[in-house]
């Protein structure tokens, strides 16, 4: 049952208690989906500490020791053959490689491996990447979930419940998605000729990673490599904060919920880079050593 609507023009006395509230749940209505995005990255970001800070086996440290007290790898005795001692590959000391998608769900075509050399973003290469991320088919996970959310919570009554609801909240957050890609990540750094890229640092603590990645929300590399006012984000967000006015109700185009709307963008795109550049060390330790025991078990 589609929820009753208010005429702009019906007078402010009829129902002020109902209108009042109608009016806050609408004004805050987009910001209950990037809470829940919030909450994703908080459980996501729970992972990291322990990622980052997990025991490593100091270079140097003895081999174990066999049975008879021998460290492994070595023989003794008249004729006994000398086995070299297992070394440890260069790549388990190397800062793990990106993948495509993180968890196979989220996309993370705009992330690339620690001490990877790049030449120059090419304009294509910025609108083949904010298509990858906008209609590849891990792109619609979010907004899935996102729409969800707001259908349970009524972020925007306007909307109403049931199958025929849950499409008017999927179909805007999806568009919401889309245009702030198209803006952060292909109109904007096409005139700016910004790198839309995110450059994992991989080394370090887990401080200085996580600082690092926070601030590329304000700090980007232009297309000739220097660092530079990340224009494209800070003005791509904007940007597609306002054209969400165009298809949302009016109730929620003031000028105050476009700017909170804005900032809170920003915020959760430069989240999103902090879970970028923990991604590969989370992928290696969580996933791959299970992977490789696995296989080493059969």
């Amino acid at each position: 049952m589609e929820p009753t609507s208010f005429s702009p023009g019906k007078s402010s006395s009829q129902f002020p208690a109902l209108k009042q509230r109608t009016f806050a749940l609408c004004l805050s209505g987009r910001v209950f989906t990037r809470r829940v995005a919030l909450l994703a990255a908080a459980i996501f970001y729970a992972l990291i500490p322990w990622s980052s800070l997990s025991a490593q086996q100091a270079p140097g440290s003895p081999a174990p020791a066999t049975a008879s007290g021998q460290a492994a790898g070595t023989a003794s005795g008249p004729g006994a053959v000398q086995s070299a001692p297992k070394q440890t590959p260069a790549l388990e000391d190397a800062p793990p490689p990106q993948t495509k998608r993180i968890l196979e769900i989220i996309p993370n075509f705009r992330a690339i491996s620690a001490d990877e050399k790049l030449p120059p973003q090419t304009v294509k290469e910025k609108f083949v990447t904010c298509t990858e991320d906008s209609f590849d088919y891990s792109s619609i996970w979010i907004p899935a979930m996102l729409a969800g959310y707001s259908m349970a919570t009524k972020a925007t009554p306007e909307f109403g419940q049931g199958a025929v609801g849950y499409g008017r909240y999927l179909w805007h957050t999806a568009v919401d998605q889309t245009s702030e890609n198209y803006m952060v990540e292909f109109v904007v750094p096409a005139i700016t000729r910004e790198d839309t890229r995110y450059y994992t640092l991989g080394r370090g603590g887990f401080l200085k990673r996580t600082g690092y990645a926070l601030s590329r929300a304000v700090v980007t590399r232009s297309d000739s490599g220097k660092d530079v006012f990340n224009v494209s984000e800070v003005v791509g967000a904007g940007a597609a904060a306002g054209i969400s006015n165009l298809y949302y109700p009016s109730r929620e185009s003031s000028f105050g919920n476009t700017g909170k709307n804005w900032g809170i963008d920003v915020a959760v795109d430069g989240m999103a880079f902090v879970a970028k550049e923990f991604w590969p060390d989370i992928n290696r330790k969580l996933f791959q050593r299970k992977k490789s025991s696995a296989v080493a078990s059969h």
